[in-house]
């Protein structure tokens, strides 16, 4: 019974809702973090790697914020701890992309991009799961 009503919980309106905006609030973040890394790099004429790290701690930023309050209506005043949360989750979820796109391309001889997208779709289900059950329901 328990299974059935955990499952039935995430086909609601408001869970795909919440869904749909996370999923969107990412693409925004995708955005910024090409923008930051394009700038820091083509313009400021700075090293690709640090240009990139930049551009990802912009965009983990960008979606903190957006997640926080049109996401998950989130209005805790634990702001920095749960910032440090959401940002340790974002960085496991570039250690994931990182080990899913080895695995998928250099392991099992998948296409780059392909893997790319393997990689992104798997770690959104990690990212959304972690945030709605730790970051954003801890510190409500």
């Amino acid at each position: 019974m328990m299974i059935f009503l955990t499952i039935t919980s995430w086909f609601s309106q408001a869970a795909v809702s919440r869904l749909i905006r996370f999923g969107l609030t990412g693409l925004c973040g995708m955005v910024v973090d090409f923008a930051v890394t394009a700038l820091v790099k083509e313009v400021l004429g700075w090293n690709k790697y640090l240009a990139n790290a930049l551009g990802f701690c912009f965009a983990v930023c960008c979606n903190y914020v957006i997640n926080r309050r049109w996401t998950f209506g989130n209005t805790s005043a634990d702001i920095l701890p749960q910032l440090g949360l959401f940002a340790g989750i974002s960085l496991v979820g570039l250690l994931l992309n990182t080990l899913f796109i080895f695995l998928l391309h250099q392991q099992w001889k998948l296409n780059f991009y392909l893997s790319k997208c393997m990689a992104i779709l798997l770690v959104f289900g990690w990212n959304y799961w972690a945030n709605s059950h730790f970051t954003f329901t801890l510190y409500h």
